[in-house]
């Protein structure tokens, strides 16, 4: 076998665009997707930008593809699973191209006093992992301050939450 034919034996077949329209209908289907991976996916079956732009088109019109909708279901799952505090959870939709307004919309999924007891919940427990590290107090609100603003929260609410439990102890 020569160069070339193993060349293009590696690069995927070229699917049509309604080929690549029923596979995204399914992708979109199995859970909610932003305009960008999307893209990336039609892309990826060696689509066109006008047919990338056309099936993009569709799914919007065939309700498979709604920004407002995954920016919701994104910000939900993030905070109720993987405990994200709302500037990681915006980055992370930014980082993805959703609009300001989809985000703005997804955040309100976040219900205040649900987003301050995971704080407080969080708080308390990194305490409690640092208890027999021996370190000075400060060391550990340090840390717990650290830790929680890489999870994305609002160093206010995490100050506010570490006086609470100062004063609690």
């Amino acid at each position: 076998m020569g160069i070339w034919h193993k060349a293009f034996s590696m690069i995927k077949k070229r699917l049509s665009k309604e080929e690549a329209l029923q596979k995204l209908r399914h992708y979109c289907a199995y859970q909610e997707r932003c305009h960008q991976e999307v893209k990336e996916k039609l892309y990826s079956f060696g689509l066109y930008k006008t047919d990338v732009d056309q099936a993009i088109s569709t799914l919007i019109e065939e309700n498979y593809l709604n920004e407002e909708r995954f920016a919701v279901a994104f910000v939900g799952g993030y905070f109720r699973s993987k405990h994200w505090g709302r500037v990681k959870i915006t980055h992370a939709l930014k980082q993805k191209g959703v609009s300001a307004y989809c985000i703005k919309k997804g955040m309100q999924e976040i219900d205040e006093e649900a987003y301050e007891k995971t704080i407080s919940d969080l708080v308390e427990k990194k305490m409690e992992q640092l208890k027999g590290e021996g370190l000075q107090a400060y060391q550990k609100k340090y840390k717990v301050s650290q830790y929680m603003m890489q999870r994305g929260f609002e160093t206010p609410l995490v100050q506010a939450a570490l006086a609470d439990l100062a004063g609690g102890e």
